[in-house]
């Protein structure tokens, strides 16, 4: 398992990307896989670094896993910032796109869709957030 510690800022989001692209493409996954992952990645980073943190400066920890057996990627984020399921939002009504509400909101609905599994718990004050993503080849 490789994994990133960085600090919880949209500053860090390329440093963020570039650790992701490194692990898919040591994985050889398809651009596909490769495209899902990352805008899920940058979805749940940039809500970390936007509101985790309200009173002041955190940290992130991004680990990657790639198991073979099913070939799937693992990303789990954690950070110790509020207290947050992004699991127990509503997905939005999308049947209206060009509504004013509907566009802001869409980022978890958007993770939901691109990848095969998101998962979620609190645990030692931190929160965790799991994303996996079969990566047939």
């Amino acid at each position: 398992m490789e994994t990133l510690k960085t600090k919880a800022d949209i500053e860090n989001l390329d440093e963020v990307t570039e650790f992701i692209d490194e692990q898919l493409e040591e994985a050889g996954c398809s651009i596909e896989i490769v495209m899902s992952v990352e805008l899920s990645v940058e979805e749940m980073f940039t809500n970390v670094a936007s509101y985790a943190y309200r009173d002041g400066q955190g940290f992130v920890e991004i680990s990657v896993e790639h198991l073979l057996d099913p070939e799937r990627m693992i990303i789990i984020m954690a950070d110790s910032g509020q207290r947050f399921d992004p699991l127990e939002k509503t997905d939005p009504d999308t049947s209206d796109t060009l509504r004013n509400d509907v566009i802001g909101g869409l980022g978890i609905y958007v993770v939901k869709k691109q990848m095969d599994r998101v998962s979620y718990k609190y645990e030692n004050g931190q929160n965790i957030l799991t994303m996996e993503k079969l990566v047939r080849k």
